[in-house]
Parts: structure tokens; C-alpha cells; sequence
């Protein structure tokens, strides 16, 4: 007898649920893209524990007929595709048929349906991939799929997933960006507690960011709009496909991009605010993710990530969506030009609504030969910039608090290798400004790789010693001692002994708190109201007193002492954020260091202040009896040595 063996299709089933369904956010984006392929104008969810205990999504959406209900659980039965030339036309959101199978292996699943020409609906339910019930049942046009304790006949896959709340705030920020797709669609999701995301039909994509985030966070996005000619690009349409009978073809030849890019000033630690839509589905593509951050290039500094909401838009035969087993990555035909369209027509959007700051003399500039300015022409990436004048590229704003003075005479130190800016700016004129600057390199351009090191030995009773001579730029304290000349980041040396400070008061249970005089009110997105639940108790033992004011608001009314009410909304939502794209299960170790962490930045002596000679030495001393004294609670450098040796190589004495 052979070895090899056709499994069964419960097997294959719960095999093709391994890929699909990785997480309970996995099934809601299943059943949510099957009812918006249904034409639903209104879908509710509603999740229990999670999504462990319950999944629910109702819509209005066409609904089925008894024979098709069965149909929809067979493997690879579907009614989006008739052929294989329509695998190269997909233009709905699912297509191969093997989502509602799979979940339906690992869960208990009913299904309620009825078509608006029916005179009766039918109501499904099956359990772990067996079919328990179908009967006929009065119903709404439309379909409502009820998803019970998923994976509890796979318990080894039940113990991969991660807390109720992590597992809630995917769900949340799959349903909201969904809804920023489809602004003329309503969508609500209510968790056992909380309702948490209500957003009505609304014209366009600005007003359902403004419904979802508010004034404050639009105002810091840019709208772009931009479209492409294939055939003026160079790029030959595609071979004609055999289209099935209902295939309704796109605009030939055009690809277009619109959606929102932040301002520079608006960064992130990761890429978890970039949020990319090809042709309305949801994915995280590499090739436009790259071609994001190649436009904010020389904008913003390496380390940070933009916010991106944006919506790319091409003819179906120009994208392949059956490249991965969830449908989250695509192929592109033609990728050098999508990239190199997204990449120019970001960077377009931003030089125009921010253009590049004027120094002391004037230059000419003149767009590199061939350059054009139409809608989604390539940007030129360089331009020719008069011999007498350094070249330069202008560092972006890095996070809030590491500010300094950038004089004409510095830019060719930081990058000589060529200006970047608008091609319409045709000469710059005298300006100098504040810039600020990226966190300090590791080394420093013409000395020794180790010139700045720091030996871990004895290194308190070093800085113990330091005798401070003053500041640059009001930011950086120099201090010598019998080891060499020491360079201290006064923000970040404070923002070390603070955080030190909060842990042990965390301790003690002794945390100093002010009230505030008037009550701050927070809004809060779905995702953030799902963390806010899990670290509101922390929250309160480390001095902030923060309550629920209705659904998805907040109010402060006491934060710990030193924090200025000015930071107070600031500092919670980088918590919430911190904490919402979190991937493992909330650690109370490292929510309490993290919230320390954001408490001691925020409280510490900024950059562009002075201080005195006493203020100085207080800080030193201070730094010298911490724990961690070389390095901040995030990882930046605190001091800096060029040791004696060093200085004696650079003089040649050695």
C-alpha cells in the first residue's frame, strides 16, 4: 500500500484554517470583506472575549438563496470568479471560496440569510466542519453570520493567541481602517462593554477621518491626488483576458493614487500607522512601503515612520491578489512603475505643502533635463545647484524635545551629496530657522570609531567627578575630568534619573500627584479605548487619575508632578498607541517601565534651555547614582567621552 494518502476534506479544511484564519482579526476581515463584496451599505459586529467567544457580523447586503447558503461551505465554491482568465481580472475582495469552510471547521458557526425576493430565509449551523442544522426561518434581507468559540477544536492553535484585549484592539483597527475605505458605508462594532467604533455614511474619506479621529489628527495630513497614463509611461497595456459574462472592465491604462501622508512633524516608531489600500483591499505590500519611505527620504529622520492612509487604484489585470493564502500582499505587473509613482507622487504632495526652508544666499535651481510637473510624471531627484554654494540636504524634525539651532555653515557636515527640493522653486532666499536634529550617531565624521566610547566599569564614580564648563546650544552640558573631555545630553541624563525615580515611587507606592484645574477631555480611537481598559489601574497607581466619560472619551483629572498640562493628551496617547500595536500579551513589568518611561520624558529639562552652574552639577551628581547612567529608558545615548588618548591622537602627540 501506498504512503501517500488524499486527506479529508475536514482535514484540508482545518488546514486551509491554519492559513486563513491566523487570529480572530483574520475572521472578522473574512466575513467583513465577503458581506462589502455582497453590496452592504450597513454591517454590525459584535465580538466577545476577544473574538474567542463570539464573532458577529450582520449586513444588508444581497444575501443568498437556500442552495447557494449550502454551496458557500463546500471548498473553492464561489460565485466571484467562473474561469481561470478571471484569477487575472479580480475585482472583489475575496474570490477563491475557501474562507467560510475554513472558519467553519474550527469553530461553531450559524448562518442566517435570506435574499430580498425570498419569501423565507435559511438558517445554517455547523460545528467544527459538520453539519448540524438547516431549516427555513423568517429573516431581514441580508446575511448575519454568528462565529462561537473559535479554534475549540484546535486547542494547540487556542493557546497562540494573545490576550482578550490584543486580540480586541486588531479587530478594532481592521474594522476602522475598513471604514475609512468606505466612507458612504455605515459600520459599527460593539464589544460586550463598550461600543466601540459608530460611523455613519459620509461623503468623502476627510470627513470619515475627521468622524473616526478627529480635527486635530487631519489637520496634520496631507491630502494627495495623483493618476498615471500606462500608455504615456511607456508601459504596453496587458494581452487581452476572456472576461466572464458579468466582468465590468476598468479605466484602461490609468492607475491612480489619493488618500492622506502626514506632515513631518507627525512620526511613529514603526510602520503600523501605514495603511495601504490596493483596489480597496487591505495590504501590506513591501514594494509601496518602500516606495513611502524612499519619498519621506531626507524629510524625516531613518529611525521614524510616517502616518499614510492612502488608496492605489489600477485596472485588475495590472495586480495579481493570489499571492498569499490571507490575501494581505499583492504582485504588481509593472512594480518598477508603481513604485516609482508612489514614490514621486507622495514626495510631490509633500514638497508642496511644506517647502524646503531658505538660507543665507540665493542659488539657482533648475529641474534635471526631461523633468515634467504633470499628474503623475516622475519627480526629478535631484537638482543642479550653483558651484559656490555648498551642497546640502536638510535633515527632517525628529520626535519632540531634541531641538537645536542648524547654521548654514553645519549643513555641508551633516550630508554633502546634493539638495532635494520642489522643482518649482527656481532659488532659495535668506532664512535660517530652527531644525530639528536626528537622535546623536554613534561615531562622529573624522575621528576614531571609538573615540566616543564608554567602559561600563566604574562609571559612576567617573561621572562623580566631572567638573561642567557650560552648554552648547543650551542643550548639550560639557564637563571634564582627569579621563577626557565628556559631552552630556541634558534631556536625556534627566529623563534617566526621573525614570528611576518614578520606578521606585511606583514601588512605594508613593507618587506625588497635582490636580488639574481643568479637566482634560481625551478622545480615543477604538483600539486605544480596548488598551485603555487594560492599563487604567497602572495608569492610577502611577499618579494619573483618568475615567471613562461616555463611550471612546476620557477625562484627566490629576496626572503625576512635573507634567505639564500641555503634554497631558500627548503623553496619554502615545501610551495608548505604544501599547495598541503591541504583539505580545500586556507584560505588567513592561507596561509600568513604559509608562515610567513616558512620564520621566515628559517631565525631564528640555533641549534650548539654559541652566546654571549649580543646576549642572546637581545633574551630574544625580545621573552619577543611577543605575543605568549611559543610556536613556529609550535606549538613546546619555554621555559621551573623547578620551585623553584621543585628543592626543588628534593634536599627533601620540
Amino acid at each position: 500500500m501506498g504512503r501517500i494518502r488524499v486527506l479529508s476534506d475536514n482535514v484540508a479544511n482545518k488546514i486551509a484554517a491554519g492559513e486563513v484564519v491566523e487570529r480572530p482579526a483574520s475572521v472578522v476581515k473574512e466575513l467583513l470583506e465577503n458581506a462589502l463584496d455582497a453590496g452592504a451599505t450597513r454591517i454590525r459586529m459584535e465580538v466577545e472575549g476577544g473574538g474567542r467567544k463570539l464573532i458577529a457580523i450582520t449586513d444588508d447586503g444581497c444575501g443568498m438563496g437556500q442552495d447557494d447558503a449550502m454551496l458557500a461551505f463546500e471548498r473553492h465554491a464561489t460565485s466571484k470568479i467562473h474561469n481561470a482568465d478571471d484569477l487575472l481580472n479580480i475585482d472583489t475582495l475575496g474570490f477563491r471560496g475557501e474562507a467560510l469552510p475554513s472558519i467553519a471547521s474550527v469553530s461553531r458557526l450559524t448562518l442566517e440569510t435570506r435574499q430580498s425576493e425570498d419569501a423565507a430565509g435559511t438558517k445554517i449551523e455547523i460545528a467544527g466542519g459538520k453539519l448540524m442544522k438547516v431549516e427555513e426561518a423568517g429573516l431581514p434581507a441580508g446575511t448575519a453570520i454568528s462565529v462561537r468559540d473559535l479554534f475549540f477544536n484546535v486547542p494547540a492553535r487556542k493557546k497562540f493567541l494573545k490576550a482578550e484585549s490584543t486580540e480586541l484592539s486588531h479587530i478594532a483597527s481592521l474594522v476602522t481602517h475598513y471604514a475609512l475605505a468606505h466612507p458612504h458605508k455605515h459600520f459599527e462594532l460593539h464589544s460586550a462593554s463598550h461600543n466601540m467604533l459608530m460611523a455613519s455614511p459620509v461623503s468623502t474619506h476627510a470627513e470619515r477621518l475627521y468622524q473616526i479621529f478627529g480635527g486635530e489628527t487631519l489637520d496634520l495630513l496631507i491630502p494627495m491626488a495623483a493618476e498615471a497614463d500606462l500608455e504615456r509611461a511607456g508601459i504596453p497595456e496587458p494581452p487581452p483576458w476572456r472576461r466572464s459574462e458579468d466582468y465590468e472592465p476598468p479605466t484602461p491604462g490609468k492607475v491612480r493614487l489619493h488618500g492622506f501622508v502626514s506632515k513631518p512633524e507627525l512620526q511613529k516608531l514603526n510602520r503600523n500607522s501605514i495603511f495601504v489600500f490596493v483596489n480597496q483591499r487591505l495590504v501590506r505590500d513591501r514594494l509601496v512601503q518602500h516606495a513611502l519611505i524612499d519619498a519621506y527620504r531626507h524629510i524625516i529622520p531613518p529611525t521614524v515612520f510616517p502616518v499614510v492612509l492612502l488608496f492605489l487604484e489600477l485596472p485588475p489585470n495590472e495586480v495579481d491578489a493570489n499571492v498569499h493564502p490571507a490575501k494581505t500582499e499583492v504582485r504588481f505587473r509593472q512594480q518598477t512603475f508603481v513604485h516609482d509613482f508612489v514614490r514621486d507622487s507622495v514626495r510631490a504632495a509633500l514638497m508642496k505643502a511644506r517647502p524646503v526652508p531658505q538660507f543665507t544666499r540665493e542659488i539657482s535651481a533648475q529641474p534635471s533635463a526631461g523633468a515634467a510637473l504633470s499628474p503623475g510624471a516622475a519627480l526629478p531627484r535631484h537638482l543642479e545647484v550653483a558651484q559656490e554654494v555648498p551642497a546640502f540636504v536638510l535633515t527632517a524634525p525628529a520626535p519632540p524635545g531634541r531641538t537645536a539651532a542648524l547654521a548654514f555653515e553645519e549643513a555641508e557636515f551633516i550630508d554633502g551629496r546634493g539638495i532635494v527640493a520642489a522643482p518649482h522653486l527656481a532659488s532659495i532666499a535668506p532664512s535660517i530657522a530652527e531644525h530639528e536634529l536626528p537622535p546623536p550617531p554613534n561615531d562622529c565624521a573624522g575621528l576614531p570609531e571609538d573615540a566616543f566610547e564608554v567602559e561600563d566599569d566604574a562609571l559612576a564614580p567617573q561621572l562623580a567627578s566631572l567638573k561642567p564648563l557650560g552648554q552648547v546650544r543650551d542643550s548639550f552640558i560639557l564637563a571634564v575630568n582627569r579621563e577626557g573631555l565628556w559631552i552630556i545630553d541634558q534631556h536625556v541624563a534627566h529623563e534617566r534619573i526621573l525614570f528611576e525615580r518614578v520606578l521606585k515611587q511606583r514601588a512605594t507606592e508613593s507618587v506625588p500627584v497635582q490636580k488639574m484645574l481643568m479637566p482634560i477631555v481625551v478622545q480615543l480611537t477604538p483600539g486605544q479605548q480596548a488598551v485603555f481598559t487594560e492599563i487604567s489601574d497602572e495608569l492610577q497607581r502611577n499618579g494619573f487619575e483618568v475615567e471613562l466619560f461616555g463611550s471612546r472619551t476620557v477625562v484627566v483629572k490629576a496626572v503625576p508632578a512635573g507634567i505639564e498640562s500641555c503634554d497631558v493628551e500627548a503623553m496619554l496617547g502615545e501610551l495608548l498607541v505604544a501599547f495598541e500595536r503591541e504583539t505580545q500579551a500586556l507584560n505588567l513589568e513592561a507596561v509600568r517601565h513604559r509608562i515610567a518611561a513616558s512620564i520621566a520624558c515628559h517631565a525631564a529639562i528640555k533641549v534650548n534651555m539654559p541652566l546654571e552652574q549649580n543646576k549642572m552639577e546637581w545633574l551630574l551628581q544625580e545621573l552619577a547614582k543611577t543605575e543605568c547612567p549611559m543610556s536613556c529608558p529609550h535606549g538613546r545615548p546619555v554621555v559621551l567621552r573623547y578620551s585623553v588618548k584621543e585628543i592626543q591622537k588628534a593634536f599627533k602627540r601620540i
